[in-house]
């Protein structure tokens, strides 16, 4: 169920993850972050719907939590499953998922996966029998009754997957793990639950947010940077990965359990590799100085074009770096008398680029859709047909 601790090369993966996130929100102010943590989760959602197969573009996700749904069934079925996972997925950034159980314990794994599929349209919680062309149907956080296979793989039977996943909690519970090992549990617990396949359809989405929600949990992971987007670039081998961790012991060199040690060890690696590189991805991405460049180039370009006021940029550098501006102090940051800088703050409140609860609140800085190419190139695929 685990690699061992003195596979050095896991101990080096595990140390530079911990050693890049400690670092990543450091810079930037809680509201930045918590703008940011929203446009991070659209992002996670992207990527693991394009691991699945399903191609659902980033304006049909921003559409999709503003409840403009798309008139085609298949387009909005799939917007429905973006607003789902983002849902769920903002409950364990806010803490607010089920703060008592431990994300490998059942009642999380289950938590996770009724969370997600009551929010689908009925016509989504239908999938093919495997031995058959009969439908069955995915009951919320419900285990499967009948067979599945996933590519050449076949995991356990019905029956057994109580006694599967008793073994798992235990298996991965924090109190009889060292903190590497903890920190090892993220990975190793994902292929394996996927090795168990406990629901009928849906397993990939709760293994990734299960593997979310520990990585948060440890103090790893974070609202700012998600593991999907290094799965989804790098599919093939992700799938790899799973498919050589599925493999059963090889020799009496190979680990002392049912399956490969080795297979297991490698997939442990190319998980830890892939969330550090996604960690040093967004920590180079939301270097402050490098963003407040990337919006003065933008913010000149629309000047010049007249589609926003002069002292705009002014405005969203001191929400940038302060995080939150009183409106009242909008005359001195923009140099201009109160009228002409209550003018420029509407047009850009107008814009979603400044953000506000109400007429008389506080100011903080928004990340609209439309600006990401030029703030935060890279984040989402510039070409819908690629991932970057």
């Amino acid at each position: 169920m685990l690699p061992t601790e003195a596979e050095s090369e896991l101990l080096d993966c595990a140390f530079d993850l911990v050693q890049q996130s400690s670092a990543l929100a450091a810079p930037l102010s809680i509201p930045v972050q918590e703008e940011l943590g929203r446009l991070v989760r659209s992002m996670n959602c992207y990527y693991s719907n394009f691991i699945e197969g399903h191609q659902t573009q980033p304006r049909d996700i921003e559409r999709a939590l503003a409840r403009n749904f798309d008139g085609n069934e298949r387009q909005r079925d799939l917007q429905h499953e973006a607003v789902a996972h983002i849902e769920v997925q903002k409950s364990i950034d806010f803490g607010i998922d089920t703060p008592d159980a431990w994300p490998t314990s059942e009642v999380y794994v289950r938590w996770l996966h009724r969370e997600f599929c009551k929010r689908l349209p009925d016509r989504l919680l239908w999938v093919k029998s495997a031995d058959s062309d009969r439908l069955v149907q995915v009951i919320p956080g419900e285990f499967r009754k009948d067979l599945v296979r996933v590519g050449q793989h076949w995991p356990p039977g019905a029956n057994s997957l109580a006694a599967f996943m008793r073994r798992f909690e235990e298996a991965y519970e924090p109190k009889r793990l060292s903190k590497v090992q903890q920190l090892l549990s993220a990975a190793a617990g994902h292929h394996r639950l996927l090795w168990i396949h406990p629901f009928v359809d849906g397993n990939g989405r709760v293994a990734r947010l299960m593997s979310h929600a520990l990585l948060l949990r440890l103090g790893v992971g974070s609202s700012l940077w998600s593991v999907s987007r290094g799965l989804a670039r790098a599919v093939d081998r992700y799938k790899s990965a799973l498919t050589y961790a599925d493999a059963p012991r090889r020799n009496d060199l190979d680990g002392r359990g049912a399956l490969s040690a080795e297979g297991l060890r490698d997939f442990c690696r190319f998980f830890l590799e892939v969330c550090a590189d996604q960690v040093d991805f967004m920590r180079k991405l939301l270097q402050p100085g490098e963003i407040i460049r990337r919006i003065e180039l933008y913010v000149n370009d629309e000047v010049a074009a007249r589609r926003l006021p002069k002292g705009s940029f002014e405005m969203l550098r001191a929400a940038f770096y302060q995080g939150e501006v009183p409106r009242g102090r909008a005359p001195e940051i923009t140099g201009y008398e109160e009228r002409r800088a209550r003018e420029t703050v509407s047009a850009l409140i107008e814009k979603g680029l400044l953000l506000a609860k109400g007429p008389r609140s506080t100011l903080t800085l928004g990340f609209p859709m439309f600006v990401l190419e030029r703030w935060l190139p890279t984040l989402y695929p510039i070409d819908p047909a690629t991932i970057p």
